[in-house]
């Protein structure tokens, strides 16, 4: 399987994102800083909830470990973000 280069930073390149997987790598890239990213627990935490909404075990487990890290208005908006994703990619739908 090929990957797509994309930048976590900048949605609006980003390839179509539809799988759990894919969301759960997005979370990876952002909580790591890996492929050139800037390290953002802030973006992590919003892919890893998208991605555990979509039935990923392990973005649960991550995202609870970045929780950990993060204050509680990062968190906050962190949930704000994915909620808007959610809204602007799927229609709100909690797939």
């Amino acid at each position: 399987m090929s990957v797509t280069p994309f930048s976590v930073s900048n949605e609006a390149t980003l390839p179509p994102i539809s799988s759990a997987a894919d969301l759960y790598r997005m979370g990876l890239a952002a909580s790591t800083g890996s492929g050139g990213q800037a390290l953002d627990y802030v973006t992590a935490h919003k892919w890893f909830n998208l991605a555990a909404m979509k039935g990923n075990k392990e973005a649960l487990a991550y995202r609870a470990e970045l929780a950990r890290e993060m204050t509680s208005a990062d968190i906050a908006e962190a949930q704000r973000q994915a909620r808007q994703w959610l809204l602007e990619n799927e229609g709100g739908a909690h797939n």
